[in-house]
């Protein structure tokens, strides 16, 4: 697969409509039977707009889902498809319905390792505690039922549940938090792979209230993944890309927004070039960051998560200089680059400072990024908390404790200081046979304000010092403007900029 610059999702629009029946025959090329029409596409677009999605990779549509919301109360388990569609007229949309009702689901085959179908079904759940909807409802074709002459279509589906058949379709939405509540015969006459049978599958939403009940809509909670990251000696790239995806992996698996490694987090590779100075030999390590932000961006879209890439060096200009990427998961890239580099960086590397001082916007919140002794720097985060920063990521990487105390307790204080979430990852354990490298110490951590809302300590989640692991933390957005209105205390509202005021120079 050639390389991916950017992921879209969209809504679904009339001039969509034939690269969605392409994209049809390609998906189902054993359904007999018409494609979505061009009149079908525009009328579900013009009764539910929100519910009509494509993905788009570079521009072209890869994916895409039809939904409708319904008032389930009307139908039975035992539905059919042409009973949610009415005939293919869509009469059956209602906004004053309870439930949302997944019509088509397609993702191009040469397009299916990219997690696209996940990235469709995040967005109905999320879209259905936004509306306060009871449920998710979809009709899941059976496609690899019709290798099983000797078995029912409950066997198979027991099978499929117990991992002894693969199914798909089944394996996907089960893994989605589906659950299935009946089989149903005849639901798409037409489908001869899945015999014609179906199963009726539900995703419950948990935040449901009655309607007579305070509710809600914006769900704001955003799930934090640290990789506290283990120095050790790697053979080559590949072995260390292969750690890190594994790292991506896994805190993907418990959908993560972000995704947060350590500074300088390619050093491993480095001791190739032990033999040589070390200026020299950190400039051969740079050569490796471009490839490394690619490898990132791929992993970020792939596994459905934006990961801070911690940093590494560059050497661009005759200078060498400390620098790390966002890499969203649509594709997009940002850039950010260490301010202040420790006496040491200069010493032995000649490094550089950095001159981009702002803040990202994601899907998921404002944010700002500094990198290790950066944060001892009150003035940068206190810009960013300015631009509206909810979170502020530092990868750091100190080899004694005193440092790390150092980064510690002044991340501490710009989360009470900018009434902000602060989330900081380092790094552990050694690498011998690298020059200024030798030793870690790190206990990664996400900071807090201290406040009634807040735990007394400011400390949300710590992972367990000098131990290779992640740390998986849910931080809630809705808590900090709260904050800034109604706090015991309120830094950001309350300073004297009367008296003094802190601003970012135009050149800079």
């Amino acid at each position: 697969m050639t390389p991916i610059e950017k992921v879209d999702l969209e809504r679904l629009k009339f001039s969509d409509h034939r690269e969605v029946q392409d994209l049809m025959r390609i998906c189902y090329p054993k359904i007999e039977g018409p494609e979505w029409s061009r009149s079908e596409l525009k009328k579900l677009a013009s009764v539910f707009p929100d519910g009509q999605l494509v993905i788009k990779v570079d521009g072209k549509i890869v994916a895409c889902a039809m939904s409708l919301i319904i008032d389930y109360t009307r139908f039975d388990d035992d539905h059919k498809y042409i009973d949610i569609t009415a005939n293919d007229t869509f009469s059956t949309h209602t906004n004053q319905g309870d439930t949302l009702y997944g019509l088509d689901v397609m993702v191009h085959p040469d397009f299916r390792g990219l997690r696209l179908g996940r990235r469709i079904y995040d967005y109905r759940k999320e879209y259905c505690e936004k509306l306060n909807l009871k449920r998710i409802v979809i009709g899941g074709r059976l496609p690899n039922f019709h290798k099983f002459d000797d078995i029912s279509a409950k066997e198979y589906i027991e099978k499929v549940r117990r991992k002894e058949i693969h199914d798909p379709v089944l394996n996907f939405q089960l893994s989605n938090d589906f659950h299935v509540k009946r089989v149903v015969k005849n639901y798409l006459p037409e489908d001869e792979a899945s015999e014609s049978y179906a199963a009726i599958l539900e995703w419950s939403n948990i935040y449901y209230t009655k309607p007579n009940e305070r509710y809600k809509p914006e769900k704001t909670v955003v799930r934090l993944g640290l990789v506290q990251w283990g120095m050790r000696p790697y053979k080559n790239y590949d072995d260390l890309t292969e750690q890190i995806e594994y790292f991506v992996d896994a805190v993907s698996g418990y959908q993560a927004d972000f995704l947060l490694f350590p500074e300088y987090i390619n050093a491993p590779l480095m001791a190739e070039y032990n033999h040589m100075s070390e200026p020299d030999a950190i400039r051969e390590l740079a050569g490796y960051t471009e490839r490394l932000r690619d490898t990132f961006t791929d992993f970020a879209v792939a596994y459905n998560t934006n990961i801070i890439t911690g940093s590494m060096p560059e050497f661009r200009d005759e200078l060498l200089k400390n620098v790390g990427y966002l890499c969203k998961r649509n594709g997009e890239i940002e850039k950010y680059e260490k301010i202040h580099v420790t006496p040491d960086e200069v010493k032995a590397w000649g490094m550089t400072g950095g001159d981009k001082i702002k803040t990202f916007e994601t899907d998921a919140g404002k944010i700002g990024i500094l990198i290790c002794y950066d944060i001892e720097f009150p003035e940068l985060s206190r810009l960013l908390a300015l631009e509206g920063m909810d979170i502020l990521f530092v990868p750091f990487l100190s080899d004694t404790q005193n440092g790390y105390s150092r980064v510690r307790n002044c991340a501490m204080a710009r989360a009470i200081e900018n009434e902000c979430y602060v989330a900081v990852a380092g790094s552990v354990g050694n690498l011998p046979k690298v020059h200024n490298m030798d030793i870690s110490f790190a206990q990664s951590v996400v900071f807090t304000p201290c406040d009634f809302s807040f735990p007394t300590t400011g400390i949300k989640a710590e992972a367990t010092p000098n131990t290779e692991m992640i740390l998986i933390v849910d931080v809630d957005l809705n808590l900090l403007k709260e904050l800034h209105e109604m706090g015991s205390v309120r830094t950001k509202k309350d300073r004297r900029t009367d008296l003094y005021q802190i601003s970012l120079k135009k050149d800079a």
